[in-house]
């Protein structure tokens, strides 16, 4: 019920404050209040912003953001609920990479005849803790002007805070820098993958006929329609866990090798997955790598990678495809990028941001294998760059051609 206050602060009527019961501490001190979503708890991760305007529930499940906490920079979230089809992790059961979730507004009854249920019950059943009733925009130009700051989001449907014990774990977290996320997000095993991608009123498709190539997708948090977009190309494709060796990989015959999506600092990862991809290299196997695999390809051939000040997260961002001259609206989620200074000489850069002029994508001179940083399966988002994956078969079947 709402009362008011007279001047002594004691209740006689008229609007009250309504208290909070979600805090966003981040790591310099600053505490952000609005008002409980998801589960209930608490959560630590680096902050980002993300600006896509639709596919909320494709980004809240790709493995990409473990260990991350999603500010939306667009306020209307949650509209058109969620379904049991937009799912990007491969493990449909298992937890979502993402920590938390910032909204503006706070989450309506969906509107879609695709929902099966509200977003606020999906991020309870997905143990995703949520805070709405902020101002977003501001804590995206913060993000813009400092970088992107570790954070502990917190949800207490009684508003009870013990909020310097926060401040102090927000300001212990330890730097994305250094961190090895990629063992939260892959496969335990290896298994076969024919589902293709979805169509209104059949949903997703599976493999017929004969596939004309086999593909092994090595998983650093590999997105389910990456792999839809291999099996419709007419793929045979086998996922085997990062930390799959040499040895594994080219036991299976492989006509070519995907490096996947995956979270945190490439250099971490490549301690282990740098090593094999260079023996794949060294085979002249074709391969193709999107995001942290377009990354541990370019560490494979002696390049470095850098930390990014804000990060590219959304499905609006311009990429320049420098072999064509074609300019492609590109979805993005990544923190760490490829230093172009870094990159030998059989490295070629083939596609840039416009938005910074980071690095984007690269193709070697010397091996049939090429990357890019962006996703080219989309979901969510444009799907102007589709042809990337026929480029990859169109290597599979030169190299077929020349045997």
């Amino acid at each position: 019920m709402l009362q008011d206050k007279d001047t002594t602060g004691s209740s006689s009527g008229g609007w009250a404050e309504p208290r909070a019961t979600a805090v966003l501490v981040l790591q310099d001190g600053t505490v952000l209040e609005g008002f409980g979503i998801g589960a209930v708890g608490e959560a630590t991760g680096e902050v980002c912003f993300n600006t896509a305007m639709t596919g909320y529930q494709e980004i809240l499940t790709d493995p990409s953001y473990a260990g991350q906490i999603i500010t939306f920079t667009f306020p209307h979230i949650g509209n058109v609920g969620t379904n049991e089809e937009d799912i990007e992790s491969v493990n449909a059961a298992s937890s979502s990479g993402v920590r938390g979730v910032v909204l503006a507004a706070t989450i309506t009854e969906p509107s879609n005849w695709r929902a099966s249920r509200d977003l606020d019950a999906w991020l309870k059943a997905r143990s995703i803790v949520g805070l709405s009733g902020i101002d977003t925009r501001a804590l995206t130009a913060l993000i813009r002007d400092k970088g992107m700051p570790n954070a502990v989001i917190a949800h207490d449907p009684e508003g009870q805070f013990d909020i310097e014990a926060l401040k102090a774990k927000a300001a212990a977290l330890p730097s994305m820098d250094g961190l090895d996320l990629v063992p939260l997000v892959t496969s335990a095993q290896r298994f076969d993958w024919d589902e293709t991608t979805w169509t209104r009123g059949e949903g997703y498709g599976h493999q017929d006929g004969a596939p004309k190539h086999h593909v092994v997708a090595i998983d650093y948090g590999v997105k389910r329609n990456i792999l839809r977009l291999l099996a419709r190309a007419g793929c045979k494709v086998t996922v085997v866990p990062a930390t799959a060796s040499a040895e594994d990989v080219l036991a299976l015959k492989p006509d070519g090798v995907f490096l996947s999506n995956g979270p945190g600092d490439p250099a971490a990862t490549g301690e282990y997955a740098v090593p094999v991809i260079r023996k794949v290299l060294d085979e002249k196997i074709p391969t193709f790598g999107i995001c942290l695999g377009h990354q541990m390809l370019s560490l494979a051939v002696g390049a470095k990678t850098k930390k990014m000040h804000q990060g590219h997260h959304g499905a609006n961002h311009p990429v320049k495809d420098k072999t064509t001259g074609k300019v492609e609206i590109t979805s993005m989620n990544h923190g760490f990028a490829v230093d172009p200074e870094t990159l030998p000489s059989n490295a070629v850069e083939t596609h840039v941001s416009l938005f910074d002029g980071s690095n984007c994508g690269i193709s070697l001179t010397d091996r049939p294998a090429f990357s890019v940083q962006y996703h080219p399966e989309a979901s969510p988002g444009p799907q102007d760059s589709h042809y990337l994956f026929d480029r990859f078969v169109q290597l599979m079947d030169g190299k077929k051609a020349k045997a």
